[in-house]
This record gives C-alpha cells, sequence and structure tokens, in this order.
C-alpha cells in the first residue's frame, strides 16, 4: 500500500482514478471543490481549494502527489489557464517543501502543438494556446522543482479520451449531448486528422499503473500507440453506442492548428504494463 494525494479528485478524470486506486487498495487522499462521491475505509477526502491547503495539517506526509486538478481544461482559450500557472507552481512547491518525494502531474498531448507522427519525451514542444502553454510550463518548472528537492517527477501526458456518459466537453460527450437533445445530425469536421483515443476505463488504469510504480519516471505518455482518424472512430462510437445520428462531414473546418496526424510513443507505458501484468 502507499499513500497517494489526488487533487482533482471530483473531476472528470478524477473520480475514476481514484476509484481505481482504492479497488488496488491503495491509500487515498482526495481533494476537490466537491466530495468525489466514493466511501472506502482507505479514502480521507479534502473538500475545498487546493490551492490554499496547509500541507502541514496532515498526520503523515504521502508517498506520491497525483496532480489532476485544472479548470477550464478543455476550453483551450481561456485565459484562467494561464492566471492559475503561479498557482499550481506554488501547490507543487509546498508538497515537495511539505516532504512529497513524488509528484505525478496530469499533461496533455497539446503541449507539443502541431507535429507530424509519433510523441515521445524527447519531441520539442511548441504549445500554442494559453491551455497547452500553461500545461507546458508547469511540466517544465515541475522537472527544476523536482531535481532541486532531490524527488521523482512523472508527466503523465494524455491524449483524446473516450467515455460514452456525457461528462466532459469533449466530442465524444457533445455527441451524447445532441443526441440526448434529439439531434438526428451532428456538425463535424473533416474528420481525417488521425488521434490516439483511450476508452475512459483504460485511461483511468494506465494511470494508477503509472502511478503505483516508480522506476519509470519522466514523461509517459498515457496512449494507445495507434493513430486512428477521427471520423473511423467516431463512426465506430455512434455504431458501439447505437447512437441515432448522423455526422454532417465538413461544417466545420479543420483546425489550422491540429496535426494531420499525432499519437503517443506508448514504449514506457508498455513497460509499465508488462511489470504490472
Amino acid at each position: 500500500m502507499i499513500r497517494i494525494m489526488v487533487t482533482g479528485a471530483d473531476g472528470y478524470i478524477g473520480k475514476g482514478v481514484v476509484e481505481k486506486l482504492l479497488d488496488d487498495g491503495q491509500e487515498v487522499i482526495a481533494m476537490g471543490l466537491n466530495p468525489c462521491g466514493l466511501e472506502n475505509d482507505h479514502l480521507t477526502e479534502y473538500v475545498g481549494d487546493i490551492f490554499e491547503f496547509d500541507f502541514s495539517h496532515l498526520k503523515s506526509t504521502p508517498d506520491a502527489v497525483l496532480h489532476l486538478a485544472w479548470r477550464n481544461g478543455f476550453a483551450h482559450n481561456n485565459i484562467s489557464n494561464l492566471e492559475d500557472l503561479p498557482k499550481h507552481y506554488q501547490f507543487i512547491e509546498r508538497a515537495l517543501e511539505a516532504g512529497v518525494k513524488r509528484i505525478a502531474i496530469m499533461g496533455t498531448m497539446h503541449e507539443v502543438g502541431y507535429h507530424e507522427g509519433a510523441v515521445n519525451e524527447n519531441t520539442p514542444c511548441n504549445p500554442v494556446t494559453p491551455y497547452a502553454v500553461a500545461k507546458n510550463a508547469l511540466r517544465q518548472l515541475t522537472e527544476a522543482l523536482c531535481k532541486k528537492h532531490k524527488a521523482t517527477w512523472q508527466w503523465l501526458r494524455g491524449y483524446y479520451i473516450v467515455s460514452n456518459d456525457g461528462r466532459g466537453d469533449s466530442i465524444f460527450a457533445k455527441l451524447v449531448a445532441a443526441v440526448r437533445g434529439g439531434e438526428k445530425s451532428f456538425p463535424f469536421t473533416s474528420g481525417k486528422n488521425k488521434y490516439d483515443f483511450l476508452p475512459y476505463d483504460e485511461f483511468c488504469r494506465l494511470v494508477v499503473a503509472a502511478v503505483e510504480q516508480d522506476a519509470v519516471s519522466g514523461i509517459i505518455n498515457i496512449c494507445s500507440g495507434k493513430p486512428v482518424s477521427l471520423g473511423e472512430y467516431i463512426e465506430g462510437f455512434i455504431a458501439e453506442n447505437k447512437l441515432p445520428v448522423t455526422l454532417e462531414y465538413g461544417r466545420f473546418p479543420d483546425r489550422s492548428y491540429d496535426s494531420p496526424v499525432i499519437y503517443g510513443d506508448s514504449s514506457k507505458i508498455r513497460e509499465i504494463m508488462r511489470n504490472v501484468e
């Protein structure tokens, strides 16, 4: 058993991650603006603003902090992404000063910017939105902080998460919402761009596997390692979930900053999963 503090435990990814950690028998300190909705003898909750949390109130130091909390992450151009950056930095710095020896943070493929092909830990990053710029800066700052405090850092670079429950603000959530609203067609791009997709439960499973070990660190792609065109994947999603809707291809232009094909190098997460299995 290890003791893991999870921020954003009440969020889209956080709930699934906390549940999986508890299923694995880990001790979890769940932090969020709202309760995560779970009950377990190994669960302690802190409800409130994590940026105001005082680590001295803890009875013992967590083995690791998994930092998932991030407001307006789906709103890539929202200026709050940049406004909150110093607060994220200060939170991580306080955790390290309190004696935490491992920091894991949820990153994003968007920090890479325009890129064609596989993304590995050495791929240069050229972010172009406030969200991506802030995430990329936090990655660089976290690496420097952890080196200063002789702590381990893990940057869990996420790609596209797929769920059919309508939560979040992804294209899959918007599609489900449209169907629930009675829409029979869904305005769409060309659908030709190829991305790296993972079902929600599998995504959470890989995040947990990465955090439950410390042999593999640095940038870890939470990905499938397989590029699939957006149109093909969503057509499969519609068929699998029996959604009575058709895609209106070409209604929206493809975004200029989206890569024609981008996916994660899965070698590090596969190494982790081999040790788990």
